[in-house]
């Protein structure tokens, strides 16, 4: 088990980096402004799921090996930046579809779809690999016991954190898109700039920064 200091120090971290906007923020109002308020609480569920199996993997050792190789984050970071691209297309692509959600005549997007998108871009986003990797062992106590179980347990409340901050986001954004939203081109405009914000943050995620 995690010892208290060491999980309300991991708290206060995470929180003070959940709650400044960064990728997954971005992602979540993005698709809030282009889906609404379902799809943007769908698209945080997802993309929270897409972080478990980054969790486990940091807990088992394999998250290491990722970080340390050039070329698996390299594939990972340019194949989570296409997908961005792609999902803002698509949303640009089918902004009349917002306008028409507005005028109730819209056909609604499956549920699982949504998550499954959420989904891959938490799983793929590098940030969270770093973040990971890099910070979360620092709150381990290497006396307290089995050093994957903390690593485990440091990871789920980071989840947690996470589910709920880019809740209020979703939210946040969903309402002003709801309020915007009772003209069909405003509608049709949102959708568009949802779509123009994820793919600036996937063009941000592939140009910027690097493995460390």
């Amino acid at each position: 088990m995690v010892p208290l200091e060491n999980l309300w120090a991991f708290v206060i971290a995470s929180v003070v980096l959940i709650a400044v906007p960064g990728p997954s923020v971005l992602f979540v109002i993005g698709r809030s402004l282009a889906l609404g308020r379902l799809g943007g609480l769908l698209s945080v569920v997802g993309n929270a799921a897409g972080m478990i199996p980054l969790v486990a993997a940091v807990a088992l050792g394999v998250g290491a090996i990722v970080a340390e190789s050039v070329v698996l984050f390299t594939v990972i970071k340019f194949a989570g930046a296409a997908y961005l691209v792609y999902l803002g297309i698509q949303a640009i692509r089918h902004r009349a579809d917002a306008a028409a959600a507005v005028e109730g005549g819209a056909a609604p997007r499956s549920h699982l779809r949504q998550l499954a998108e959420g989904f891959v871009v938490g799983i793929s986003n590098p940030k969270t690999i770093a973040f990971f990797v890099a910070v979360l062992p620092q709150f381990v106590d290497f006396h307290a016991g089995s050093i994957p179980l903390q690593l485990l347990e440091l990871g789920i409340v980071f989840i947690v954190l996470a589910l709920v901050f880019d809740s209020v986001w979703a939210l946040a954004a969903s309402s002003a898109r709801d309020w915007f939203g009772r003209s069909p081109k405003r509608a049709a405009r949102l959708a568009a700039t949802g779509g123009v914000m994820m793919i600036g943050l996937g063009g941000v995620l592939a140009l910027t920064g690097n493995k460390h």
